[in-house]
This record gives C-alpha cells, structure tokens and sequence, in this order.
C-alpha cells in the first residue's frame, strides 16, 4: 500500500490477525481483541516516541529498548505486573508469527525476546471497593442527561454481573432476556458463553436506557449495547473511554467517600463483584461460575484476599489495645492512521 513505509510489517499484521488468528487457529473475538490491544498500543507508544504517523513505522524502530519503554510505560499508568507481562505475551507472539512467514524477519523477534518477562515477587493483593464506595461512585453521573444515564448503567451493569470490560462491550441488545427472570449472556475467553442473572435494578436502569439509545431496536438486534458515535456511524464503545469516566467519577466521590480507591478501572467492578458475593455467603463455586473462572483455583483469591482483609482489621482494631502484644500478623498473609488500523487487521 502507498504510504506505508515497511510494507511487510504491515502486510503480516495483517495476515497475523485476518488469517492466522481468525482462519488458520480459530481463535474467539475476545483472544483477537487482546492481541489487537496489545499490538495497537505498541504502535501508539511507537508513534508518540518518534513523533512519526502510523504508516512510518517500522521493524527496526521497534527494538528491545522501545519494548522496554512501552511496557514501563503500562506499569506508570497504573496497570500490574501480570498485565504487563500478558501483553508481551501477545506481542511475542506476533513475532514468532513473523519469523515463521519471514525468516528474514526472525532478526526482529530476536531482539523482542531479548525483553523478559517480569517477575511478581509476591502474589497480587486483590483490591476491590467497599459497598458504601460503590454507592459513592453510582452517584456522580448525572442522570438528567443522556451520557449521565448511559455511565451509570455501564457501571451498574458491570458490577451486576462481574463481567471483564471485553464481556461488556461486546454485548448485543439480543443478549439480554427480560422475562420472570432477566438474564444477560457474556462471550468469555476461549469463545465460552455463561448467563448471568440480572437484579430488577439493573432491569430497570437498562430500560430506562434502551428508550434513549435503543429506541427503534427490537429486542432481538445484533447491535451493540453499548457504542459511541462517530462520523454518523455507531461503533463499539472502546474500554478506554469506559476506564476515562470511571476514573473521573471516581475523584469525584472521593469527596464524599475517602473510601473510593484512587484508581477506579473496570476490572476493579469485577473483583469487587466477586468480594461482596463471597462476604456475603454466596459459595465459591458460584462465584466461579458467575465470573466464568476456567479453574476454580483462580477463585479462591478472593477467600485469600477476604482473610488478608479481615486480618489487617484486627491488627488496627488491636493496634494499641491489649491483645496488641499476642497478634502474630505473619499467620495470614477516521485519519490515515486509521484507515491503516482497518486495513491491516489493527481495528
């Protein structure tokens, strides 16, 4: 394509997500969306450092000290370790992609695998919000308008059902069923379906919602719940302008709750989700099955997280008091980069 200056990275960008992933190993729109992520923040961060479009890019640019700045990069924003390491993952990934398809390209996923992965020194604590937080959160749209209206059911309806932001957005009107008992049907990782329950409150806000952004929608449309419009043309609302609004609520209800975390993301609904199922006795296997867990091991964090928590109580709460001394704490522990984007795979 004219414009584009390394014509084969873009060329097997485009076979990495048109053929290989789609055609050839049949991977689910969630795993493609991840790699998608991955590969187009990179790009972003690329651009950024070079002061350069998207067409500019090339192989050589992307070299073992770039990949390293990208990935510090993640970490400053707040994102974790395993984030971190997931997306050079993904990225590893596409080069090996690259070295299979062209072997003079294997130079290029040598100097990738030059960048380790991170190690955790200790395990992630699980930080999830405290009831009255999310109460304090809920509050800040302002529900007179149209945008106000769709935020809080976006985060609503992310708590309700404990789903990852890929989940949500990825949902159609056609997947949520009214009825004696309202359901809505999440696509996980691996392509896997689950349904999850829907409280009469959220019934009652998605409503209230579907009147303003659904309005000549039956209920059996293809079209995506959740969208931003652009150009006249309705599209999928990107995680990143859902991660904008709820850091923005969230400062706001730190004046009201100094509870509210500093951080308030999507995946943070999720985890606090799962948190207030599990105080209130609602059986790990459940939850597990509500969170779509592959492994029921993975949702045993949150019975670790709910003693950790519980434990950090009893060490304030006896701080200065007489059991002080028998606490043992260690006994619970549409631009042209655009158009780049849609043509080789990357949107």
């Amino acid at each position: 394509m004219t414009g584009v200056k390394d014509t084969t990275l873009f060329s097997l960008v485009h076979d990495f997500f048109k053929v290989y992933l789609t055609k050839m190993t049949n991977r689910s729109p969630n795993t493609i969306y991840a790699y998608r992520e991955s590969l187009n923040a990179l790009f972003d961060f690329v651009k950024a450092e070079k002061k350069i479009p998207l067409s500019k890019i090339t192989f050589e640019m992307i070299d073992r000290h770039m990949l390293t700045g990208f990935l510090d990069s993640l970490e400053e924003k707040g994102c974790s370790i395993s984030t971190r390491n997931h997306r050079l993952n993904r990225i590893r990934a596409f080069y090996k992609y690259v070295s299979k398809m062209e072997p003079t390209a294997v130079i290029h996923q040598n100097e990738i695998l030059k960048v380790p992965l991170k190690t955790v020194e200790k395990a992630d604590i699980v930080e999830f919000m405290s009831e009255d937080a999310v109460k304090a959160i809920l509050t800040q749209p302002d529900t007179t308008t149209p945008k106000g209206i769709r935020d809080q059911f976006l985060m609503v309806l992310l708590y309700d059902t404990g789903a990852r932001i890929q989940e949500l957005i990825g949902i159609k009107v056609r997947d949520i069923r009214l009825g004696k008992t309202p359901t809505v049907t999440l696509r996980g990782k691996g392509n896997k379906t689950r349904t999850v329950p829907l409280l009469k409150n959220t019934i009652e806000r998605f409503e209230n919602y579907a009147r303003i952004f659904h309005a000549n929608t039956t209920a059996y449309s293809d079209k995506y719940l959740f969208y931003v419009t652009r150009h006249g043309q309705n599209n999928p609302m990107h995680h990143d302008t859902a991660r904008r609004f709820m850091q923005e609520y969230g400062k706001m209800a730190q004046k009201i709750c100094p509870n509210v975390p500093d951080n308030v993301h999507p995946h943070l609904w999720r985890h606090t989700r799962a948190m207030h199922l599990y105080q209130h006795g609602v059986d790990l296997t459940l939850i597990s099955q509500w969170l779509g867990h592959a492994k029921y091991e993975t949702t045993l964090i949150y019975a670790k997280a709910d003693t950790e928590h519980k434990r950090r109580a009893i060490e304030v709460a006896n701080k200065s008091g007489p059991l002080a001394s028998k606490l043992n704490a260690d006994r619970f522990r549409l631009s042209d980069d655009e158009m780049i984007k849609a043509l080789y795979g990357l949107k």
